[in-house]
């Protein structure tokens, strides 16, 4: 089977959830310049996660030509195999990328995605004579490959035998507890060339091309990312892999407070949390004036900035650390807190004037997933962009904190001084939507898919038929417990749950959603 690639080509040819620095184009085929690419891109140096080599496609100023030039097709077999005898006999330790022949316009191309590799540091050969046996180290500065010096390669160096924890094997963990479902679903949202025959695919085969599992042939394991990911429990191997959101309604030193625990995939929890908190606690104040007629439009706290700074808090705290991601609203302020902080490159008065660039990325696999799917730009954009959010809205400007010993990381987002003063003439507005859980539950999308198609009483069969799903785990973990768990679905015969004439069934409230829903009134 030939190996497809995590993204598709359209998408590397146009800069497309992949920053330029990790794509590099050639024109042909020249082994040497090739090998120190590969090397450097193996090394990740930055914790970037690797990247792409697209050979038959010319650039200018780091940008493709297109047409590509093309490379004969004659030439592709040879190609691979000369790649393969380069990875053992040239680069230390051995190191392969995986090699994917394409066509674009007419024209065949072959990209090489090398993913950050698990033994670094590599080095390469730094010529490939006969005679010649110096190696090199080598990184990526930027666009360019460049050969690690002084303090460089000290550094490089200092990174032997330390691969980031999401990028490590887990052996508690089995391949099988991938979901295969989660991984077509993700592939298909990024638009990759994989999705096509990732249903039929052995998992391991799956797994591999995806770079979610590692390990020897006869004895493969689930990297720590793929979990995070691809299952649907990823708190069984991670505790406290979850966003709890607590809303304060007297300020966070009142004696009231409500929670709202989001679990699952990291995607699927960052977007149900950035959800909810949107629906809830996102207001916005009209004031007129009495000398123009234009009103002026403020939210209590803009978007943009709760966004970055959520999904900020799951891309770089550690995933070994018991403590979950706490996301604390009150009328006055929203606090989003993680453990561990930033890396201790990062200076906290650099990162309050929104200077500051850390030198090293704690989960760059985690953070390769989250700006594939949009959910992030990396590269230290987070905390310009919410210093701007707050300016553009009119707000206070937002604090940022840290301890000496970088155990923790706040961000802390003032309210709008004229959300402030409306939220204390209507102190309900922010109250209701918690008051009532039990009327207005929270749905998932999944939930809402199985409430849909719950039609009189189903076996979990039928209704993973119903469904249109294949794993069996994942609807009951997905589906029917959460819906069982907000008692907008029932069991037939609860006292035996394990029974084979189980049927399901919605609740009164589970009739009442589905009513508003299809009225278009979702709540």
């Amino acid at each position: 089977m030939i190996p497809a690639l995590p993204l598709s080509l359209d998408d590397l040819l146009h800069g497309r959830a992949v920053e330029w620095e990790r794509l590099e184009f050639k024109a042909g085929w020249n082994p040497l310049d090739v090998l120190h690419t590969l090397c450097a891109f193996a090394n990740d140096f930055h914790n970037l996660g690797g990247g792409y080599l697209v050979l038959g496609v010319a650039e200018a100023d780091g940008r493709p030509v297109l047409p590509p030039v093309g490379l004969d097709p004659s030439s592709l077999d040879r190609i691979q195999k000369e790649l393969l005898n380069l990875g053992h006999s040239a680069i230390v330790p051995p190191y392969q990328p995986i090699a994917v022949p394409c066509e674009v316009d007419g024209r065949h191309v072959l990209v090489l995605w090398a993913p950050g590799g698990q033994t670094r540091p590599y080095r390469a050969r730094t010529s490939l004579s006969r005679d010649s046996r110096e190696y090199a180290w080598f990184i990526r500065m930027g666009s360019s490959t460049v050969r690690a010096r002084g303090a460089d390669e000290t550094e490089l160096l200092g990174l032997a035998a330390t691969v980031p924890f999401d990028d490590r094997m887990n052996l508690g963990a089995r391949v099988e507890d991938l979901s295969r479902e989660l991984m077509v679903a993700y592939l298909r949202e990024v638009g990759s060339d994989l999705a096509p025959e990732a249903e039929t695919a052995l998992l391991a085969d799956l797994g591999r091309q995806m770079h979610v599992v590692g390990g020897t042939t006869e004895a493969p394991f689930p990297l720590n990312v793929g979990l995070l990911f691809f299952h649907p429990e990823p708190w069984r191997w991670f505790p406290a892999t979850q966003i709890d959101v607590v809303w304060f309604p007297d300020g966070a030193g009142g004696d009231r407070f409500t929670e709202k625990v989001f679990r699952g995939p990291l995607h699927r929890l960052v977007r149900e949390a950035l959800d909810y908190i949107r629906r809830n606690y996102i207001s916005e104040t009209v004031t007129k004036h009495h000398d123009r007629p234009e009103s002026t439009r403020v939210e209590n706290f803009p978007f943009e900035a709760i966004e970055e700074a959520v999904v900020n808090a799951v891309y770089h705290r550690g995933y070994d650390t018991r403590e979950p991601v706490e996301v604390r609203i009150s009328p006055e302020d929203l606090v989003v807190l993680s453990y561990p902080g930033p890396d201790r490159s990062v200076r906290l008065d650099q990162l309050r004037a929104g200077r500051a660039a850390s030198r090293r990325y704690r989960n760059r696999r985690i953070g390769e997933f989250l700006k594939e799917l949009d959910l992030t730009e990396g590269r230290g954009t987070g905390i310009p962009k919410i210093l701007r959010a707050m300016r553009d809205n009119g707000s206070p400007p937002p604090e940022f904190d840290f301890d000496e010993g970088h155990s923790y990381f706040l961000v802390r987002l003032p309210a709008h001084p004229a959300a402030l003063t409306a939220a204390r003439d209507d102190v309900t507005q922010h109250v209701a939507p918690e008051v009532t859980p039990e009327v207005t539950p929270e749905v998932t999308p999944e939930v809402s898919k199985l409430l849909v198609a719950l039609e009189g009483e189903r076996s979990r069969a039928e209704i993973q038929e119903a469904l249109g799903l294949l794993d069996p785990d994942h609807v009951r973990l997905a589906y029917l417990n959460p819906a069982l768990d907000a008692g907008l679905v029932e069991m037939t015969l609860p006292d035996k749950p394990r029974s084979s004439k189980q049927r399901y069934r919605l609740t009164d409230a589970g009739r009442v959603w589905k009513a508003a829903h299809r009225e278009g009134g979702e709540r």
